[in-house]
């Protein structure tokens, strides 16, 4: 929210030599982040001056619209300048920069030889002199507004001070003038005038004169105004101090009865709209679209109405997006000389839908699907009228009015509370005078409890704790002391913890580089890479934050892949990420636990139901390599990233808690089918590893042969203890075994054979040959094996022994044939 500092004044005090570092802190301090602060016209020095058109001379023969303008610029001389622009007629008024003026831009202006003709300064337009970014052509003043001759930068308000606030969500009443001059001033311990006081709603009678209103749907509007005047001049000019206020804040002058809509919005926080009574059939009735199709929003779309969208209508169509957009069969023009006027308290809910429904957000829908002060209708509308009568020389005809404004109940709050919730001491007459400062009333019942009735613009203050909150935000959050909790004696990470914590730092020391992503994911891109059945059961989230990715995800993969895709975009040749996260499926069928007290600890029963109601979240770790684990050097030549490894990075995952991994062949989505394993512990799948399918690697155009690895590390039994095995000084016996076996029997199934055959000396095997050009269906696979004992050097025949028990086994179990 953009907010003038002059026009800030017209409501607080504020001292003329505060800096602007006071003035930021005023507003932080409060709890509003200041994205920045513009001093204006600090950049522009003049001459700068109004000037009336005395003449134009039009210069032919150009590839561009040139003219010769005569000016006077006050003092009975004429001066002549070339403008290109075309939006001015002779006798209007505009603003010259004459030579010696430097405008933003360090864009000094001097006389000068131009298209044959001198130019002896420049007329302005509004980006030039950095007002705004128009620039479509010169600024033309209203007639008769000054003098020629008179001072441009006093006239347009130059000289201010601009500051940008960043308003949360729940402080809708901060988006107006009204409101961060009041906390601008509760900060700075100034005093506050509020523009309320001065409108007079009185004079505005409800009759049952011009445009009548009512509401079809009470849970979607609480009260609203419409406020009917004739003889409205539209063609009247805005005048220049409303024009520069809105330019300030971020608008554009459009119209007259615009500008008024967007000042007294801009001012009190309260959205406006103004219709065409001479468009309206009959009265108008707040209710849904229902069986309503479409409407023209002010923007020229054609927008297809939902039956829940909430509109303005009257006998015969919609008029308006209710708290969006106004209709452009009701909109005021040039034409236009009765209006009737519109003023609501909408329900935030039903706007904001509206507004996501239709991708549609606007000034308006900004600050009522926040909340609007439910007293505003009334006086803004009124406010509004009073600027039309006045400007526009309109007639007051009538006002109706429909439903009643409802406030935040009051609130009963123990004082003492205070200074037990925020850790530090604060009296009650401190308290007090901070709650009223918020624009709280205070009844005191006792020195334990006070009533505290809510200001009306401040819907979000129902329970104590929001109250202590505004206390504290008013004291200064540096009153609170940083104490850091003590914690439990003897408290420490949990089983899952530790694990999580050392898997991560495994493969960060292994070159892999840790990402985080978003836990929602496009279904269609999670059913190209394959994933079906209950990998493919998601849930589908109620208010997405984007269309495209309307699911929580069912895998990590899908966000990794992702991810890959984007650095590989960046310039990234070879890629290693791995992700720690929960994912989420819908496999079971969720019972909603019902309504939950907030106000103390649920009991068990309820605590069961809470934990029913929520989807089981397993945890798991995925990665990608594409390209090379480790980069090319002057010393080393980086080698791809295989398959192999992939499987090997899993296993040492797994067998790194403490548990025993045995692999199996696998066709898992997304792997290749041939170059897939499945990861197990006790007999159940923990996890997969491979090179991803083909088709993957071509639909993201990621480099050949990339491979990804993921573990259920929920899945994994938390193994209590774990033993280191004893160092055995004793020399090893090294034996190698050649085995041919049929192609289809895995290298892991004959391992297991050999481990089973060796005997207890065996301390390691290791597989260092596949060979497959045997023929005949064969393949031939090596082995390492090492046998050591503890108490003793072993002999040629112990170990020739144990090598012959092996292979006997491998033959039994897996048809091995020892190769010659």
């Amino acid at each position: 929210m953009k907010i003038p500092l002059s026009w800030i004044r017209e409501f607080v005090e504020v001292p003329t030599d505060i800096s602007l570092e006071v003035l930021e802190n005023a507003f932080v301090n409060v709890g509003f982040e200041v994205e920045e602060i513009v001093v204006t016209g600090v950049d522009l020095t003049g001459p700068l001056v109004v000037a009336k058109v005395d003449s134009i001379e039009e210069l032919t023969g150009n590839k561009k619209p040139i003219r010769y303008v005569g000016l006077d610029c006050g003092g009975g001389k004429i001066r002549f300048v070339i403008c290109g622009a075309t939006n001015f007629s002779v006798g209007d008024l505009v603003v010259a920069a004459l030579p010696g003026a430097v405008l933003p831009g360090d864009f000094a202006i001097s006389a000068r030889e131009t298209y044959g003709k001198t130019s002896n300064g420049m007329i302005c337009s509004s980006r030039e002199l950095g007002l705004s970014d128009e620039h479509a052509g010169i600024i033309v003043l209203p007639a008769d507004c000054a003098k020629p001759g008179i001072d441009a930068i006093s006239l347009l308000e130059i000289n201010d001070v601009v500051i940008d606030a960043a308003v949360n969500p729940d402080r809708g009443y901060a988006l107006s003038i009204r409101g961060l001059a009041r906390e601008l001033a509760a900060s700075l311990g100034l005093k506050y005038k509020d523009p309320v006081k001065s409108v007079d709603c009185a004079k505005f009678k409800i009759n049952n004169n011009g445009i009548q209103l009512t509401i079809e749907d009470g849970s979607a509007v609480s009260v609203a105004y419409i406020r009917t005047i004739s003889g409205f001049d539209a063609k009247a000019v805005t005048p220049i101090w409303l024009s520069r206020r809105i330019e300030k804040c971020g608008m554009r002058s459009i119209s007259l009865a615009v500008d008024i809509t967007n000042y007294v919005m801009l001012e009190l926080g309260q959205p406006l709209h103004a219709f065409d009574a001479t468009k309206i059939s009959g009265s108008l009735v707040m209710r849904r679209a229902g069986e309503s199709s479409k409407l023209k929003t002010l923007d020229g779309q054609d927008r297809k109405l939902d039956k829940e969208d909430l509109v303005v209508a009257d006998k015969s169509n919609p008029l308006a997006l209710a708290g969006v957009m106004g209709g452009a069969s009701s909109e005021v023009t040039d034409l236009t000389t009765s209006i009737a006027l519109e003023a609501a308290r909408f329900d935030p809910i039903t706007i904001a839908k509206s507004s996501r429904r239709h991708k549609l957000s606007s000034e308006a829908s900004r600050r009522l699907e926040r909340g609007v002060d439910p007293s505003l209708a009334e006086i803004s509308s009124a406010r509004a009228i009073d600027l039309m009568i006045e400007l526009g020389g309109a007639n007051y005809v009538g006002s109706s009015k429909a439903g009643e404004p409802r406030f935040a109940p009051i609130v009963s709050f123990d004082p003492n509370f205070v200074s037990k919730y925020l850790g530090t001491k604060v009296t009650l007459a401190e308290i007090e005078e901070k709650l009223v400062v918020v624009g709280c009333d205070v009844s005191k019942k006792s020195v334990s409890e006070w009533l505290i009735d809510p200001p009306s613009w401040r819907a979000d203050l129902i329970l104590a704790p929001d109250l202590v909150e505004e206390v504290a935000r008013m004291i200064g959050y540096d009153r609170i002391p940083s104490t850091l909790p003590t914690g439990k004696a003897g408290a420490g990470l949990s089983a899952a913890q530790y694990r999580k914590r050392s898997v991560a730092n495994y493969l960060a020391s292994n070159g892999f580089a840790e990402v985080y992503n978003s836990p929602f994911v496009n279904p269609t891109f999670v059913a190209d890479l394959g994933f079906t059945g209950d990998r493919a059961k998601s849930f589908k989230l109620a208010n997405p934050m984007s269309e495209e990715f309307p699911e929580l995800r069912t895998h990590l993969l899908p966000g990794l892949l992702l991810t890959a895709v984007r650095n590989q975009g960046r310039g990234a040749s070879d890629i290693a990420i791995f992700e720690i996260g929960s994912v989420f499926r819908n496999t079971e069928k969720l019972s909603s636990p019902g309504s939950i007290s907030v106000t103390q600890v649920p009991d068990n029963q309820s605590r069961e139901a809470i934990y029913k109601s929520v989807p089981n979240q397993p945890l798991h770790l995925a990665a990608v390599v594409a390209g090379k684990l480790a980069s090319d050097s002057w010393h080393t030549k980086g080698v791809n990233f295989t398959w192999v490894e992939a499987i090997g990075f899993a296993k040492s995952i797994v067998e790194n808690t403490g548990n025993i991994s045995s692999t199996v062949a696998s066709d898992f989505a997304p792997w290749h089918p041939g170059r897939c394993a499945e990861i197990q512990v006790d007999g159940k799948p923990v996890g997969h590893a491979g090179e991803l399918h083909p088709r993957v690697i071509s639909l993201l155009g990621l480099p050949e042969r990339s491979c990804a690895f993921v573990v259920v590390l929920s899945a994994l039994p938390i193994v209590e203890s774990k033993r280191s095995n004893a160092l055995i000084t004793m020399p090893p016996a090294i034996q190698d075994i050649s085995l041919m076996v049929t192609e289809n029997v895995s290298a892991s199934s004959v391992e297991s054979a050999l481990r089973e055959g060796a005997g207890e000396l065996l301390e390691s095997i290791t597989l260092f040959d596949r060979y497959s050009k045997v023929g005949e269906g064969k393949i031939s696979l090596a082995f390492t094996l090492v046998f050591r004992a503890a108490d003793r050097t072993l002999t040629a025949d112990e170990v020739s022994k144990y090598r012959e028990s092996a292979m006997a086994s491998a033959a039994k179990k897996c048809g091995a044939v020892l190769r010659s």
